[in-house]
This record gives C-alpha cells, sequence and structure tokens, in this order.
C-alpha cells in the first residue's frame, strides 16, 4: 500500500499545450513489479490522447504509438472500490515493434501466419523490432486521472541498436526513415480537399510538384502515396449520411463513431430537448490558439425557417479578423438552464487543454441570450453586435422603396434612434416617432411595426446595457453567416433539411473543410478549382483599408467611390460616413455592409465630418467611469489617472501607435471627451481581436477593466418571445 500511498500523492501534471510529450513531464521512480523501478507520471485522462501525439512527434526518432492492447472494466459493472483497481489498461506501443520483420527478426508465435507483401526494392516492413513502449491505467481511486508507467523509453530492439529513424543506418532511404504515417495535417488536407470536389489525380499532381520543389522527400508527408489518396476518396464516395431511416438513431449512431467531436449531447426525450454540440479537433486548437485573450462571438441562429434544427456558431478571429467557427450547438431550443450546460461542458473541454485559457469578451447578437450563463461560465464582459437587425432593415428597405433618397432618409433615421439609444436616451418609442413622417413608404413601415415593434423593447434594453461591438465584428459575423449559408444550404433536393443526421455529418465534413482550407497557406495551389463556396476573401471592413483616399469624391449628401476592380465603375454612397449609409453596389442593396460604406466612414472620421462611432464612445464612458472619483485630490483619483494612462499603453502596444512615449496625454485626451480627440485611436476599437501584424496576445486587461461595468449592468428579460418569432434572416 505504500506504494500506492506514494503513486497518489504524485502531483497531477497538466502542461498548458496543444501536444505534450515526456520530455515535458517530471518523471517519478517507484518500486514496481518483479522488484522493477517504474518510472511514472500523473496526466488528466482526457489528455492522454495529447500526450501520444506529442509523444509520436519525436524529432529524434519519429514515429507513431498504436493501442497494443486494451482492457476496460464495464461500465455497468459493480464493483468494491480498491486503491489499485483499474477501470481501463492500454498498452502503446511503437509501431515499428513489437514484431521484428526483418530478415531473422523474432515475432510472436500469435502472428506466426503472417505472410510478407511483395514490395519494390528499397521499403522494407515497417515491423522493425522496437520495444519503445507505455502504459496508461486508469484506476478506479481517480477516474479522472491518468497513471502512466513508461519503462522502455528508447528506440531500439531487443538487441540494444537502433531500429529507425535518422539513427538507425540501414533504414537510410526508405520510410522508416519516417514516421509510418502521414501526419494529422496532411490527412486534414487531403480529406478536406476530396470533400470539397477536388480530383485524387490533381491532389496527387500538386504533391508531386511540391516535393520536386525542395529537392526530394524529407519527411514523412512527402510519401503520399496515390493508392492512400484512392482509399480516402473511396471512404467518402460510399458513406451514407442516413445510417438509419429513423432520423433520432442515425443521430445517436453518429454520436457513437464521433465521440471526439462531441462536447455535449442530449439524446431525444420527453422531458428534455434534442441537443448536441459539435467541435472537432481542429476546432478546439483554433480556439485555444485565437480564443484564449481574445473575443469570442456567436451567431445564434441559422437556418431557423429552413433547416429541421437551427445551429448556433461560437466564432473566434483569426489574425485577418475573420470569423471562423470553432463550435457548433444543434438544438430546437435554447432554454437557459440548457445553454448553461453545453457552455459549461464545451468551457470544461477547452481548460482541460489549456488551463489558462481565458476569453477577453464574449459577442451576442440576440437580445435572448442567456448573457448570465455566459458571464458564470466564461468570466467576461459582453458585447452587443447589432449587424443582424440592420440586416434586416437595410435589406427589407431596398426591396419595399424603391425611391433610393427616400431610402436613404429612413436609413439615416433609424441610424440617429439606435444612436440615441445606445447614450442612453429615448426608448423603443423613439422609433415609431422617427418613421412617422415617412408616408410614402407604407410598405416598409408597416413591416416595421408588425415584424419589429414587437421586439424593439428587448434590443432597447440590450443596447442601453452593453457596449455595441465594432464595425470590424458587424463585418466579420455577416462574412461568416454568409459563408454558411452558402457553404450548408445548397443542396438540390430540399427534403435533407428535415433531416437532423445530414446536418451533423455536412456540418463535420464539406462545410468543416471549406473553413479549415480557408486557413490553409497552401490553398492557392488549387485557385483553378475554387467555387463560390470556397473563396472566401477578406471581410468587407479589411477590404475597404485598400481603398485609396483619392479614389472617393465628396458632394453634399452624396460620396462616389471608384470600385477597386473595374475603374471604369463608380458607386454612389448616400449617407456617407454612418453605418447607415447606403451603396447602389449589389453586395449592399442584398442587405450587407460593403467596403464602400465603410471606407467612407473611416474617411470622413478622418476629415472630423462625422462624430465617433458609438463604440468609441462607449470607451470614451467607460474611461470617464474609471477616473470618476468623489475626493478629488484623493489617492484613488491618482489611481484612476494612473489606470486610464495604462489602459492606453495597452491598446497603443496592440494596435501600433506612432509612439508610445506619449501614452499619457493620448489617454487624457481621450478622457477629456473632446471632439478634437486623435482620429487614428478612433480606430481602436474597430479591432474585434487582433491587429494588423497577427499577433495573438490582445489585452485581456483592457477589456476586463474598461467594460467590467457590464458586470453591474445584468438586464433581466420578464418576457418570452419564440425563436422563430426573432428569426431574421437564416
Amino acid at each position: 500500500m505504500a506504494r500506492w500511498d506514494k503513486i497518489l500523492s504524485l502531483p497531477v501534471q497538466n502542461p498548458p499545450a496543444l501536444e505534450f510529450s515526456s520530455k515535458d513531464l517530471v518523471w517519478s521512480t517507484v518500486e514496481g513489479w518483479r522488484d522493477n523501478i517504474d518510472r511514472i507520471s500523473l496526466i488528466p485522462f482526457a489528455r492522454v490522447d495529447d500526450f501520444v501525439r506529442g509523444e509520436s512527434a519525436n524529432e529524434d526518432c519519429p514515429t507513431r504509438f498504436h493501442v497494443e492492447a486494451r482492457r476496460k472494466r464495464p461500465s455497468d459493472t459493480t464493483c468494491k472500490p480498491k486503491v489499485d483497481g483499474i477501470l481501463e489498461y492500454i498498452l502503446y506501443w511503437c509501431s515499428f515493434g513489437p514484431d521484428d520483420h526483418r530478415k531473422g527478426g523474432i515475432v510472436r508465435p500469435s502472428r506466426t501466419s503472417y505472410a510478407p507483401k511483395k514490395k519494390s526494392a528499397g521499403r522494407p516492413n515497417t515491423k522493425r523490432g522496437c520495444t519503445c513502449h507505455f502504459i496508461v491505467k486508469r484506476l478506479i481511486a481517480e477516474p479522472s486521472v491518468a497513471l502512466i508507467i513508461y519503462n522502455k523509453v528508447e528506440h531500439i530492439d531487443k538487441n540494444g541498436l537502433p531500429c529507425h529513424g535518422p539513427q538507425d543506418k540501414k533504414a537510410a532511404g526508405t520510410r522508416a526513415m519516417y514516421a509510418p504515417y502521414i501526419s494529422e495535417d496532411l490527412r486534414l488536407h487531403v480529406l478536406s480537399l476530396l470533400y470539397v470536389g477536388v480530383s485524387v489525380e490533381t491532389i496527387m499532381q500538386r504533391h508531386k510538384e511540391s516535393v520536386e520543389r525542395q529537392g526530394g522527400p524529407s519527411n514523412r508527408d512527402d510519401l503520399l502515396n496515390h493508392r492512400h489518396v484512392r482509399r480516402q476518396e473511396r471512404i467518402i464516395r460510399r458513406f451514407s449520411y442516413e445510417l438509419d431511416s429513423d432520423d433520432a438513431i442515425s443521430v445517436s449512431k453518429w454520436v457513437e463513431s464521433h465521440q471526439s467531436w462531441v462536447f455535449f449531447y442530449e439524446d431525444y426525450s420527453d422531458s428534455e430537448p434534442f441537443a448536441l454540440g459539435i467541435q472537432t479537433e481542429w476546432q478546439l486548437q483554433q480556439m485555444i490558439r485565437f480564443g484564449n485573450r481574445s473575443l469570442l462571438a456567436s451567431d445564434s441562429r441559422f437556418g431557423t425557417n429552413k433547416l429541421k434544427y437551427p445551429v448556433h456558431s461560437l466564432v473566434v478571429f483569426n489574425s485577418e479578423n475573420k470569423a471562423i467557427p470553432v463550435a457548433w450547438m444543434i438544438t430546437p431550443k435554447f432554454a437557459s438552464g440548457d445553454a448553461y450546460r453545453w457552455m459549461r461542458a464545451l468551457y470544461n473541454r477547452v481548460r482541460t487543454k489549456d488551463p489558462l485559457w481565458k476569453v477577453a469578451g464574449f459577442i451576442v447578437d440576440d437580445p435572448l441570450t442567456d448573457t448570465l450563463s455566459i458571464k458564470e461560465v466564461f468570466q467576461c464582459p459582453i458585447l452587443i453586435c447589432f449587424w443582424r437587425v440592420r440586416h434586416a432593415w437595410h435589406k427589407n428597405l431596398m426591396n419595399r422603396c424603391s425611391d433610393m433618397d427616400y431610402c436613404a432618409e429612413i436609413s439615416k433615421k433609424l441610424g440617429e434612434s439606435v444612436s440615441n439609444i445606445c447614450k442612453g436616451h429615448g426608448n423603443a418609442h423613439v422609433f415609431e416617432a422617427a418613421l412617422e413622417d415617412f408616408i410614402d413608404a407604407s410598405d416598409f413601415v408597416d413591416y416595421f411595426k408588425a415584424v419589429w415593434s414587437p421586439r424593439l423593447g428587448l434590443w432597447v434594453d440590450a443596447l442601453k446595457s452593453y457596449p455595441m461591438a465594432s464595425h470590424e465584428a458587424s463585418a466579420a459575423m455577416e462574412s461568416y453567416h454568409h459563408l454558411l449559408r452558402l457553404r450548408l444550404v445548397n443542396e438540390k433536393d430540399n427534403s435533407v433539411y428535415e433531416r437532423a443526421d445530414w446536418l451533423v455529418h455536412k456540418l463535420g465534413t464539406k462545410v468543416h473543410s471549406y473553413f479549415w482550407l480557408d486557413e490553409y497557406s497552401g490553398k492557392g495551389d488549387f485557385a483553378r478549382y475554387w467555387k463560390d463556396e470556397w473563396f472566401s476573401g477578406l471581410t468587407a471592413w479589411r477590404k475597404s483599408m485598400k481603398i485609396p483616399d483619392d479614389d472617393i469624391t465628396m458632394e453634399d449628401k452624396i460620396a462616389r467611390v471608384v470600385d477597386q476592380e473595374d475603374r471604369s465603375a463608380i458607386h454612389i454612397v448616400r449617407n456617407p460616413g454612418s453605418e447607415y449609409a447606403l451603396c447602389d453596389c449589389d453586395r449592399a442593396n442584398a442587405g450587407n455592409l460593403c467596403d464602400h460604406v465603410f471606407k467612407t466612414i473611416r474617411f470622413y472620421r478622418d476629415k472630423k465630418h462625422v462624430e465617433r462611432s458609438l463604440s468609441m464612445l462607449q470607451y470614451h464612458q467607460a474611461l470617464m467611469k474609471i477616473l470618476h472619483c468623489p475626493q478629488h485630490d484623493s489617492l484613488a483619483r491618482d489611481y484612476a489617472s494612473s489606470l486610464a494612462v495604462w489602459v492606453q499603453m495597452q491598446l497603443d502596444s496592440q494596435i501600433g501607435q506612432p509612439s508610445s512615449s506619449h501614452a499619457s496625454d493620448s489617454a487624457m485626451e481621450q478622457v477629456s471627451d473632446q471632439p478634437t480627440a486623435n482620429q487614428d485611436s478612433v480606430l481602436l476599437n474597430e479591432n474585434p481581436s487582433r491587429n494588423d501584424n497577427g499577433s495573438d496576445e490582445p489585452s485581456t486587461a483592457l477589456v476586463n477593466e474598461v467594460m467590467s461595468e457590464n458586470d453591474m449592468l445584468d438586464y433581466e428579460n420578464g418576457t418570452e418571445v419564440s425563436r422563430a418569432e426573432m428569426e431574421i434572416d437564416a
């Protein structure tokens, strides 16, 4: 028992990395079986796969570990808890062993029937007698912890000689020089290309060209062969999403075979609604990479009017500030209690990988979102994104009113009403008053009163309670929603939309592949095969930064912007300088935010022709609250002033201001709330997560300090509105 007391007293190690190896752990020695000395360590059981991947990526001897043996106690077995009782036993062995198929090698008696396959010269069998292996035990006493016993660390055969890798001279020029299988990145690359329709021949041709450019094979991925790609293509072609005629049974079978992708699952029942949370390993990595000390955003409803169940997406902003999905939640009803459970499950999944992971802020796009659960789970401030409402107003205004000048006046009034509410003035009645004079647009006014009047109260409360998200965040969310619709809802047979198994299958395969390829650096090699669903490009906000000031001409109530693709085309922007401006380009006519509108906003603010954005105004108000102290000559006042300067310095370090030496003067200039504030700083809040150089470390403390008053501005919603009634655009 003394041995087990020593084992259970060891600390559980959880390195803050996506993958880790034995080099990242501190190993202890205890007396083992047959008087041997065991080399052991404790890690979370949920991170065993991360350890296996990290150990396989050994630079000195790349390999891959496979499960050689496994024993698992049945879940329904009743047993008396014992300190040394085992719930699960897994033996991982280097894939170059344990058998030795080389000439004169030893093969276990159970494998004597093995018949060597005919292979060309230079490609011997992968079994080379490697003795490297380790054991993983899941104990009854600590089910959440994995005990790793790692005695055979070196990749050698029974004679003590290197049997594969760079140290094995006989492996030179063969596959034994590298790991026996392709990497996970290449596997995802091949699968993604196949899912989006690229042929096997094209994939292999591009791969061969890449290997030739680098002068021949240098790693395991360079040895990708046609047979492997063809086998993957055959599996994809023969697979059917309909695993059972009963949709519920089919989904449960999918969940059973994709356990590593599912972070939350509630089966169909009379008491609980169906709920399924999907997050692939790649999405988890992106959530940790781009979501840590940054922003998380919610696209709360997609497909309400078309799909059997709506899709709730959680997204992060990558180095180009484009929104990429890191989790999908599928459920017919987003109740408060359910939201807390799946958010907690997702949060725990991420924190298991990285215990230091923390969100700096959470952007919501629906006043009915369970913000209390978000704050309790993620411990971060809340921002509200108004893009859905603006999109619906703009789209219906263009469809229901043919006079562009009249549309511009209506849009301007709506924008002023939103601005007044965000500043704390007025209520839902300001919208009705703003539309009273537009009797010639009765079609739009009737639509507004019928659809929006019942829900304006919720939005007014939300706009008064939470800071408004920036224009770039709105552009990124709108772009993601458009891409998801383009990539998901494009089937010729509309009957598939009534099945949940089709939805989960397509999200996890084709849709996931498109977003993976968006982040793939070598996607330019397949540019000629791009389709509308593949090509994403920059967001409208990012495109606007590429429009030179010389391409804008200001007139009385309009601005003319030169098209960047067709220099002979000129776009007219009405209400220039406002988010509620109207442009005559095709993208804007569909209700979307376009780069011409964003360019006029930046241009007019640089010229000081329009007031600062709502998000920047709310940032100033937050700084004023920091500085507001009753004792004007107290130490608290000094602390508040230094805190404001520190906040400005954090912004300067992230955005890259010209000179951080003037941070003090700049901060006090911002706090003074003067109309002539530095216009460069106006753009500080137009970046949802990162600066232009792709920094991955935005200021968590900035968001936490400046927006901490959100914790005191919770609004309680006493009115229930169904999700279908709140749907704006699927």
